[in-house]
Protein backbone atom coordinates (compact mmCIF):
# COMPACT_ATOMS: atom_id res chain seq x y z
CA UNK A 1 0.00 0.00 0.00
CA UNK A 2 2.77 2.39 0.44
CA UNK A 3 4.50 1.37 -2.79
CA UNK A 4 1.18 2.54 -4.56
CA UNK A 5 0.86 5.82 -2.28
CA UNK A 6 4.51 6.89 -3.08
CA UNK A 7 4.21 6.21 -6.78
CA UNK A 8 1.08 8.12 -6.63
CA UNK A 9 2.70 11.18 -5.35
CA UNK A 10 5.60 10.55 -7.61
CA UNK A 11 3.54 10.75 -10.18
CA UNK A 12 1.44 13.81 -9.46
CA UNK A 13 4.93 15.69 -8.70
CA UNK A 14 5.99 15.15 -11.70
CA UNK A 15 3.10 16.34 -13.74
CA UNK A 16 3.48 19.32 -11.49
CA UNK A 17 7.08 19.70 -12.67
CA UNK A 18 5.94 19.15 -15.77
CA UNK A 19 3.52 21.96 -16.13
CA UNK A 20 6.35 24.26 -16.41
CA UNK A 21 7.98 23.62 -19.56
CA UNK A 22 4.83 23.60 -21.61
CA UNK A 23 4.53 26.22 -24.37
CA UNK A 24 1.40 28.70 -23.95
CA UNK A 25 0.93 29.25 -27.15
CA UNK A 26 0.16 25.53 -28.33
CA UNK A 27 -2.75 26.50 -26.40
CA UNK A 28 -5.57 27.27 -28.89
CA UNK A 29 -9.00 28.19 -27.96
CA UNK A 30 -11.67 26.03 -29.69
CA UNK A 31 -12.56 26.31 -33.54
CA UNK A 32 -14.19 24.35 -36.15
CA UNK A 33 -11.69 22.92 -39.04
CA UNK A 34 -14.30 23.36 -41.17
CA UNK A 35 -17.50 24.94 -42.50
CA UNK A 36 -20.70 24.23 -40.74
CA UNK A 37 -22.56 21.42 -42.34
CA UNK A 38 -25.92 22.34 -40.30
CA UNK A 39 -27.49 26.19 -40.20
CA UNK A 40 -25.74 27.88 -37.87
CA UNK A 41 -27.35 29.72 -34.67
CA UNK A 42 -28.35 33.15 -35.66
CA UNK A 43 -25.39 35.92 -34.75
CA UNK A 44 -27.79 39.17 -33.33
CA UNK A 45 -28.59 42.19 -35.46
CA UNK A 46 -31.28 44.61 -35.86
CA UNK A 47 -33.09 45.75 -32.50
CA UNK A 48 -31.31 42.97 -30.36
CA UNK A 49 -28.32 45.88 -31.20
CA UNK A 50 -28.99 48.01 -28.87
CA UNK A 51 -29.20 48.31 -25.12
CA UNK A 52 -26.05 48.92 -22.74
CA UNK A 53 -24.02 46.07 -24.54
CA UNK A 54 -24.49 48.36 -27.36
CA UNK A 55 -23.28 51.73 -26.58
CA UNK A 56 -20.74 52.45 -29.24
CA UNK A 57 -21.17 52.20 -32.51
CA UNK A 58 -17.81 50.10 -32.98
CA UNK A 59 -19.94 47.55 -31.52
CA UNK A 60 -23.12 47.42 -33.67
CA UNK A 61 -20.54 47.55 -36.59
CA UNK A 62 -18.66 44.35 -35.37
CA UNK A 63 -21.95 42.74 -34.70
CA UNK A 64 -23.35 43.59 -38.47
CA UNK A 65 -19.59 42.21 -39.85
CA UNK A 66 -19.75 39.07 -38.00
CA UNK A 67 -23.36 38.47 -39.71
CA UNK A 68 -21.39 38.86 -43.25
CA UNK A 69 -19.32 35.75 -42.31
CA UNK A 70 -20.99 33.22 -40.31
CA UNK A 71 -18.89 29.97 -41.81
CA UNK A 72 -15.65 31.88 -40.99
CA UNK A 73 -16.27 32.83 -37.35
CA UNK A 74 -17.15 29.27 -36.79
CA UNK A 75 -13.65 27.97 -37.72
CA UNK A 76 -11.78 30.99 -36.28
CA UNK A 77 -10.58 30.43 -32.02
CA UNK A 78 -11.31 33.11 -29.86
CA UNK A 79 -7.86 34.29 -27.48
CA UNK A 80 -10.30 35.34 -24.32
CA UNK A 81 -10.79 31.75 -24.01
CA UNK A 82 -14.05 31.74 -23.45
CA UNK A 83 -13.70 28.54 -24.65
CA UNK A 84 -13.11 27.14 -20.90
CA UNK A 85 -15.64 29.76 -19.58
CA UNK A 86 -18.42 30.00 -21.03
CA UNK A 87 -18.20 26.53 -23.66
CA UNK A 88 -17.89 28.41 -26.67
CA UNK A 89 -16.48 25.93 -29.56
CA UNK A 90 -15.84 29.22 -32.30
CA UNK A 91 -15.41 33.06 -32.28
CA UNK A 92 -19.03 32.47 -33.74
CA UNK A 93 -20.83 31.58 -30.45
CA UNK A 94 -19.21 34.89 -28.83
CA UNK A 95 -21.62 36.66 -31.61
CA UNK A 96 -24.53 34.99 -30.68
CA UNK A 97 -25.20 36.66 -27.86
CA UNK A 98 -24.21 39.85 -26.01
CA UNK A 99 -20.46 38.21 -25.04
CA UNK A 100 -18.85 39.80 -28.04
CA UNK A 101 -20.01 43.35 -26.92
CA UNK A 102 -18.19 43.33 -23.91
CA UNK A 103 -15.08 41.46 -24.62
CA UNK A 104 -12.54 43.74 -26.67
CA UNK A 105 -10.64 40.49 -28.00
CA UNK A 106 -13.74 39.19 -29.64
CA UNK A 107 -14.56 42.58 -31.42
CA UNK A 108 -10.48 42.63 -32.68
CA UNK A 109 -11.26 39.41 -33.57
CA UNK A 110 -14.20 39.46 -35.57
CA UNK A 111 -13.35 42.97 -37.28
CA UNK A 112 -9.80 41.35 -38.05
CA UNK A 113 -11.94 38.18 -39.29
CA UNK A 114 -14.01 40.53 -41.35
CA UNK A 115 -11.35 42.48 -43.25
CA UNK A 116 -9.17 39.60 -43.78
CA UNK A 117 -12.30 37.89 -45.83
CA UNK A 118 -12.71 40.98 -47.60
CA UNK A 119 -9.21 40.86 -48.66
CA UNK A 120 -9.58 37.13 -50.24
CA UNK A 121 -8.08 35.21 -47.35
CA UNK A 122 -9.49 31.84 -46.44
CA UNK A 123 -11.15 30.64 -42.98
CA UNK A 124 -7.40 28.83 -42.27
CA UNK A 125 -5.10 32.26 -43.70
CA UNK A 126 -7.25 34.22 -41.02
CA UNK A 127 -6.99 31.71 -38.10
CA UNK A 128 -3.33 31.52 -38.78
CA UNK A 129 -3.60 35.41 -38.14
CA UNK A 130 -5.57 35.00 -34.99
CA UNK A 131 -3.43 32.39 -33.44
CA UNK A 132 -0.19 35.04 -34.64
CA UNK A 133 -1.88 37.72 -32.83
CA UNK A 134 -2.46 40.04 -36.01
CA UNK A 135 -5.97 41.17 -35.00
CA UNK A 136 -4.28 43.33 -31.69
CA UNK A 137 -3.12 45.55 -34.00
CA UNK A 138 -7.22 45.98 -35.18
CA UNK A 139 -8.99 49.90 -34.61
CA UNK A 140 -12.30 49.63 -32.83
CA UNK A 141 -13.41 53.03 -34.01
CA UNK A 142 -12.07 52.86 -37.32
CA UNK A 143 -13.81 49.44 -38.00
CA UNK A 144 -16.51 49.77 -41.02
CA UNK A 145 -18.69 47.88 -43.63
Amino acid sequence: MKRIIGCLILGLVTMAASAQWTNPSDDVPAYNATASKKPLPHILSGDQLTGEYFSHPYQVTVYKMAAKIPNVLHQEPCYCHCDRALGHNSLHSCFEGTHGAACSTCMKEGAYAYEQTMKGQTPAQIRAGIERGDWQTVDLTKASL
